[in-house]
């Protein structure tokens, strides 16, 4: 295991793990808020567009919607999302392609989470939000979603958590996060099989866990009592 720790940059494949977390963990809170609002809009337009965006989405492999975004708007369509006289165009291009494409999928997850926090808040606070002149929009931004949010945060931590080991797909787009380090690594140190399975295991536990912990935490002090 310390032989495969000096030969390869881990840490450099985990750090790109965490950065595509990052990025996408925010990407997929501010569309997952939006679609939430859309779900729960009093206008059929809108409301039938974040059905139909929660439903589409999540249903579809995430390894399509990596792929459309790598290879269908950049290579195809031609997108680029950063200079093409970089030295690291390409490199830079599949990263952002990718955090777009972990933060839509993902978003749908959030967009559910938030639905179901939506839920928990008594009818009346919205109601008696409405007597005093309130519209749709300050009600739920100052009244249901801070509630919302609250009622949510465990539903929300799964999906962080889910979203950090999903990472790994975008290693079929030649980003080099953990688990494209690890195909190298099986590639040229096959005998070495079990220590590396438990290298990257080890380094996902180290990630997920103390975020399971925190959410779990979280949820407990800022839990609405009804």
């Amino acid at each position: 295991m310390i032989e495969l720790l000096q030969k390869y940059d881990v840490l450099a494949a985990f750090w790109m793990t965490i950065k595509l977390t990052f990025f996408s963990a925010i990407g997929a809170l501010i569309i997952g808020t939006v679609v939430a609002v859309l779900r729960v809009s009093p206008v059929n337009v809108f409301r039938a567009f974040g059905t139909a965006f929660v439903t589409v989405v999540r249903n579809t492999p995430l390894t399509l919607i990596v792929f459309f975004c790598a290879f269908g708007l950049y290579n195809t369509l031609g997108m680029r999302l950063a200079s093409s006289d970089s030295p690291t165009s390409i490199v830079d291009n599949n990263f952002r392609f990718g955090v777009i494409a972990l933060a839509v999928y993902h978003a749908s997850f959030v967009a559910e989470a938030l639905r179901s926090g939506i839920n928990t808040v008594p009818q009346g606070q919205a109601e008696a939000a409405r007597a005093i002149g309130l519209g749709f929009g300050p009600t739920l931004t100052q009244v249901v979603l801070p509630q919302a949010f609250r009622g949510a945060i465990a539903p929300l931590g799964n999906v962080m958590i889910a979203l950090t080991k999903n990472t790994t797909v975008v290693a079929t787009v030649g980003v080099a996060e953990a688990s494209y380090l690890m195909k190298s690594m099986l590639e040229f140190d096959s005998s070495l099989l079990y220590a590396i399975f438990a290298i990257m295991a080890t380094g996902f536990v180290i990630l997920t866990l103390p975020m399971g912990v925190l959410f779990t935490t979280l949820s407990r002090r800022l839990s609405v009592k009804r």
